[in-house]
């Protein structure tokens, strides 16, 4: 059974982050072990992504921070493929289905699911003594992909929002009827290709996937403005809705590289903390950053009911913020006097250690790799995201 509980840790109530903010992990006292990886290594002159050389960029820039681009350059010939192929997977049955999809795949972001998919795949085909990648591997990043965006569209339906990366959401543009048939087509296209790899595993892994998307936004609709939610509660619902994936995601791209069962659970485990800490992340700059920055309203989880990470720990130490919530903001100006309560409890900081945790628990897992490109780059990632709160 998952353990989603916070192991305990003596975890600082010092000011606000617009005050004081955590150093991050590839700053910190861990930085004496991992520190030193951060930076792509340049032993080799290249490496063969994808059948592609690429020069080696350093991940850490001048200014010490760490560029993403950078870390993803060892698989960029695996991403270019995947890109490729997306709209192939989509198909041309049905145009207003396909163009809704694009509209959000043509939105930007970093791939950064698949790419953690190609990351796993050549770190651990590399035990495995494989010079390649499989087509399975291939296969399973553009599903990961697809089912990724798939529940995108369907968020944004639920949750209303206008905006999904600084552009309008496919139910603005569509409307919501074909932002659901949308999202379910692309749930059933993303589904036939997994069928297709025929790993009994695999197969099962990521179909509880798809599972705890429902579960997730089923738990989340249930407990909204509920100021007795935990946080372990929190830390389930955010492994439904975002770790789950990253897990069997990683997982399953070490079956696909045939190593032993014991490296695939250090990989769960591995996307698990990892999914987490970036939830925490997002949910810390949702109160700390503008909608610009963003490229979403910000606020918008508070205001819709929405408890995160900041929120459960603000109401330790702010009985008033309580009842601002139980009220559902309804009296003028409560809901802006609940975000200064927020920032002011000590939330922010504290949600900052929980990340921070566990990202170190994801750090953790990846000991089982050998030193390489690769394993440097995961562990880029874990800190890239630690960074975006510094």
């Amino acid at each position: 059974m998952l353990s989603l509980t916070c192991p305990s840790v003596d975890l600082s109530q010092g000011g606000c982050l617009r005050l004081r903010r955590a150093r991050p992990l590839w700053r910190s006292r861990s930085a004496r072990s991992i520190g030193a990886r951060c930076i792509v290594s340049t032993a080799q002159d290249d490496v063969r992504s994808g059948g592609v050389a690429t020069s080696m960029k350093p991940a850490v820039s001048s200014s010490g921070s760490i560029q993403v681009s950078s870390l993803l350059e060892v698989v960029s010939g695996d991403i270019k493929r995947l890109n490729e192929n997306l709209k192939a997977l989509i198909g041309a049955e049905n145009p207003v289905l396909v163009s809704a999809a694009e509209q959000i795949f043509g939105a930007g972001g970093k791939r950064l699911r698949p790419a953690l998919v190609f990351l796993v795949s050549r770190a651990t085909a590399q035990i495995a003594g494989l010079k390649e990648l499989t087509i399975q591997h291939q296969r399973l990043a553009e599903i990961i992909e697809m089912i990724h965006t798939a529940s995108l569209i369907h968020d944004d339906v639920i949750d209303d929002s206008g905006i999904r990366r600084g552009k309008e959401t496919v139910h603005q543009i569509y409307g919501t009827r074909v932002a659901v048939l949308a999202g379910d087509f692309m749930f059933a296209q993303s589904s036939w290709y997994l069928a297709n790899l025929e790993n009994i595993e695999v197969i099962k892994l990521i179909s509880q996937v798809i599972k705890d998307f429902a579960s997730g936004e089923i738990k989340q609709a249930s407990s909204l403005f509920n100021c007795d939610a935990t946080l372990e509660d929190y830390l389930l619902k955010s492994y439904y809705k975002t770790a789950s994936l990253v897990a069997a995601s990683s997982k399953s791209a070490s079956i696909f590289s045939r190593v032993d069962t014991s490296i695939g659970e250090r990989m769960y485990e591995f996307g698990k903390n990892l999914g987490l800490s970036f939830q925490v992340v997002d949910d810390i700059l949702d109160f700390t950053q503008s909608t610009e920055q963003l490229g979403k309203p910000a606020c918008s989880d508070l205001s819709k009911g929405i408890l995160t990470a900041p929120v459960i720990f603000a109401l330790e130490k702010e009985p008033t913020l309580r009842e601002f919530i139980n009220s559902e903001f309804s009296e003028d100006g409560s809901f802006d006097t609940a975000i200064e309560l927020i920032h002011q409890s000590g939330g922010l900081s504290r949600a900052q250690e929980l990340a921070k945790q566990k990202a170190e628990m994801a750090i953790e897992c990846l000991e089982c790799l050998p030193e390489s490109e690769f394993r440097n780059s995961l562990e880029g990632i874990v800190n890239y995201n630690l960074q975006r709160i510094d």
